[in-house]
């Protein structure tokens, strides 16, 4: 069973390193696997069954393999040890604010040098068509994104970290990794990725609204997440809107409108009503709260792992008592 140990191991090391472009990262194996069946399922008939079986199929077989790793390794010797330190590095790998906070800040200094410079920076990290974006919707897709993946890359990770352990955390990576490739209502992915799209649209459901709720607390204010729950349902994402809403009512800004993505264009709703210019003090004040409100979560996590730990240690204690 994780322990807030792994849990502090995991997030300290993201704190430090963010994502290491030098090391192999799960999700890229992830992506690897999800590229390779959807090349060679995604055609001819009946491709809404075989997407949700190739979505359903990884999510388990993520969960079990996890599952059989960390359970072989507390076979060892120095089993504790091991595992909190292989627990650790598995969370890292599943957390990252570090790093989005990183692209998002260089967005703001490459838009600062030009324009093309902040496109360029900005289509890292985000799925729309970028070429044509005024230095205005630069900003603003780079801090809608920083909004939504806090909840889908820090909040979401540890919210079933909580839940399932490190299995059901690595399961949720799956999860948010086959919707960002396949997850699409485009041509090509609206019957193969319907599955993964609805399956990360039920894991986020709580996240996404608990996001909201820490961002609030975070920019102590009621009115925000009040403001979140307003403007979160008008997203086209049942999701996505309530942190980008949280963040717009704190910075007092609009976000949302229609976007190019894979050469279709998408009228999003806007969230917000003030259509002010945003600047580089509004990042700052983004990812203040970003991180403010991934360390409520780190410690809302740990109480949650410490409560299971407490339960599970009274039922055997029970148990024996009852031998």
């Amino acid at each position: 069973m994780t322990n807030v140990v792994s849990l502090l191991i995991g997030w300290v090391l993201d704190l430090l390193f963010g994502d290491p472009a030098r090391l192999p990262h799960p999700i890229v194996w992830f992506g690897k696997a999800i590229a390779f069946f959807e090349h060679r399922l995604n055609k001819g008939s009946h491709r809404k069954l075989k997407g949700a079986l190739v979505a359903i199929g990884l999510i388990i077989f993520v969960y079990v393999s996890t599952w059989l790793l960390l359970w072989s390794i507390s076979l060892s010797h120095y089993s504790l040890l091991i595992s909190h330190l292989a627990e650790g590095v598995l969370i890292f790998f599943c957390l990252a604010g570090t790093t989005l906070i990183r692209e998002v800040r260089e967005v703001f200094l490459a838009l600062d040098r030009s324009l093309d410079e902040g496109r360029r920076q900005v289509a890292r990290i985000v799925g729309r068509d970028t070429s044509e974006l005024s230095a205005q919707e630069v900003r603003t897709a780079a801090l809608e994104t920083l909004a939504e993946n806090l909840s889908d890359g820090v909040i979401a990770p540890l919210f079933w970290l909580a839940i399932l352990g490190v299995p059901g955390m690595m399961a949720y990576k799956m999860v948010n990794t086959l919707d960002s490739m396949i997850g699409y209502k485009t041509e090509r992915y609206k019957d193969f990725g319907c599955w993964a799209a609805h399956i990360d649209d039920v894991a986020n459901y709580i996240p996404a609204r608990l996001t909201a709720l820490l961002m609030a607390v975070a920019a102590l204010s009621l009115s925000t997440f009040r403001f979140s729950l307003k403007y979160g349902r008008k997203h086209a994402s049942p999701n996505s809107g309530y942190p980008e809403a949280a963040l717009a009512g704190i910075l007092n800004c609009r976000f949302g409108g229609p976007h190019y993505y894979f050469g279709q264009l998408f009228d999003k709703p806007y969230i917000g009503d003030n259509d002010r210019e945003l600047t580089t003090a509004d990042m700052r004040i983004a990812v203040r709260i970003n991180r403010l409100a991934e360390i409520l979560m780190v410690f809302l996590t740990a109480f949650c792992l410490i409560i299971k730990e407490i339960w599970i240690f009274n039922c055997l204690f029970v148990s024996l008592q009852a031998v």
